[in-house]
């Protein structure tokens, strides 16, 4: 089956600033793609040229086969899109906002009602449904920007930042009902600067950096392709022996092995739960005895600085 989106060299210039550079990715039909980088990283221009809210510089992207230069008409009627500020009218209210958006997308009056009152309790917001958006929150205007996209149900849906502003439930709420419409048969694109919503939610993760995609791949293979970058403490009941230290350097996946404490290892290897079972059957038969283990993989926030040599959090203050 064709990639649902294929973006060839997508090249999107301001003056002299390249925002995106020169970006070739596919996005496969019912999966959620998430976007990760800092502020500044090229993933809202990205998303907007798909959108076809801007213009390419250079390059191009096919959105359900077709061009967002030469077809924007067709491309809209594919999409759904939760901006990363919300747009809203200064005098509407949630009801207004979700309700007109339901009627643009043909929902019949009976439907209507049914799915707004679902979406807005939901989100929490059923009872904020008549007050004014300038009396909300950020975090509740957000909650309205991402109810036109769950009242839709496009073919395609482009969430950036979907969880800005928002509290841990609302967040854990929000994840939710975005995997349950990717379940139902949308696919998704997830722009964001939190760690852990790319690396719960997403199917994959492209990550972004000064305009540039610099891999894309899912969650536990990008950690993997660190290597070493899994982490073993083993803690002995006595000291372990040399031939013990020697036995356990011996595994291809181990790159170090280290003696923190005169009774405790750290290993430093890859695949850590397909290892670790192999490590403990070993020292079972050298009659160690082990008092405690700890494992810990890598985090996204490791395979960022893996491949950037920053952490997101020192990405995000450089403002690129």
């Amino acid at each position: 089956m064709p990639p649902i989106i294929r973006i060839e060299n997508l090249t999107k210039k301001f003056g002299n600033f390249t925002a995106v550079d020169h970006l070739n990715l596919e996005v496969e039909e019912g999966e959620i793609l998430g976007l990760l980088g800092p502020n500044g990283a090229g993933k809202t221009t990205t998303i907007l040229m798909l959108a076809t809210v801007i213009r390419p510089t250079e390059g191009t992207a096919y959105v359900g086969g077709y061009d967002v230069r030469k077809n924007p008409d067709k491309v809209r009627e594919l999409l759904g899109v939760a901006f990363q500020e919300p747009k809203l009218l200064w005098v509407s209210t949630p009801w207004d906002v979700v309700n007109w958006h339901a009627k643009v997308c043909g929902l019949s009056t009976q439907e209507r009602k049914q799915r707004v009152r679902e979406v807005l309790e939901a989100l929490d917001m059923w009872d904020y449904r008549h007050r004014s958006v300038h009396a909300l929150s950020g975090g509740m205007r957000k909650r309205v920007e991402i109810a036109k996209v769950l009242i839709q149900r496009p073919k395609i849906a482009i969430v950036d930042e979907p969880t800005a502003q928002i509290d841990v439930v609302g967040k854990h709420k929000i994840w939710r009902m975005l995997r349950e419409l990717c379940d139902s048969g949308t696919t998704i694109i997830l722009a964001t600067n939190e760690l852990y919503e790319a690396d719960v939610l997403s199917d994959r993760v492209g990550i972004m950096h000064r305009g540039r995609l610099l891999v894309c791949d899912t969650p536990q293979k990008l950690k993997d392709s660190i290597v070493g970058g899994d982490v073993v403490e083993i803690q002995f009941e006595v000291e372990p022996s040399p031939k013990i230290i020697e036995s356990l350097d011996q595994f291809k996946e181990v790159v170090k092995v280290i003696r923190t404490k005169a009774s405790t290892l750290r290993l430093y290897l890859n695949k850590v739960e397909e290892v670790v079972p192999k490590i403990m059957s070993t020292l079972m038969m050298e009659g160690a005895v082990v008092s405690s283990i700890r494992m810990s993989e890598p985090s996204l926030d490791d395979v960022f600085a893996h491949y950037t040599g920053l952490t997101l959090e020192e990405a995000q203050k450089g403002g690129r």
